[in-house]
């Protein structure tokens, strides 16, 4: 009985340290999301040019995120921080139509790679409150994520600026790694 509550104490209390990868074209709101999630307020950012780091802690795992910045030069050193990455979260702004075929090369792009086999996908279809913005099942069509295959995946609409579904988000993202444990 000793060990089982031992068992069932470390759960609750111990913390799993996740290495989260977030990517996605420049200006989708990676880093206003990041901000977000570990300051719980919105921050004035400007385009990132290399990468933010942050600590984000939420029901019992850390994760540590690494928002890489997203312009077409920056995107070819993507690779560089695929290793070890247990989930990787693709941000869409939803309001851009022009792009999204863009989003969709870059996203099926980064998960032809082998570092990358194992990582869930947690997809952020963000910027929902702006005008004509493509709803989450519209984001699924274009990005074709009904054909991946042998991936965890989860489309979730988002708003940056208010926190609106991030932790919904974070929610699928931390039960989808926890079962893997």
């Amino acid at each position: 009985m000793g060990l089982l509550f031992s068992k069932i104490w470390a759960r609750m209390v111990s913390s799993k340290e996740m290495r989260i990868l977030m990517l996605g074209l420049d200006a989708a709101g990676k880093t206003t999301i990041l901000y977000r999630l570990k300051l719980a307020e919105v921050v004035t950012t400007i385009p990132t040019v290399g990468f933010n780091v942050e600590t984000v802690e939420y029901k019992n795992i850390k994760f540590n995120v690494w928002d890489v910045g997203g312009q077409d030069k920056i995107r070819k050193l993507w690779r560089f921080y695929y290793q070890g990455t247990d989930g990787l979260i693709f941000v869409v702004d939803s309001s851009d139509r022009d792009r999204i075929n863009d989003a969709k090369e870059e996203l099926q792009h980064l998960l032809q790679h082998d570092e990358l086999r194992d990582a869930v996908l947690l997809v952020l279809a963000n910027k929902q409150d702006l005008p004509y913005a493509m709803p989450a099942a519209e984001i699924v069509e274009k990005l074709e994520l009904k054909h991946l295959q042998n991936r965890a995946w989860y489309c979730q609409s988002t708003v940056a600026s208010t926190g609106d579904g991030l932790y919904e988000g974070l929610d699928w993202l931390s039960r989808t790694l926890s079962a893997r444990q």
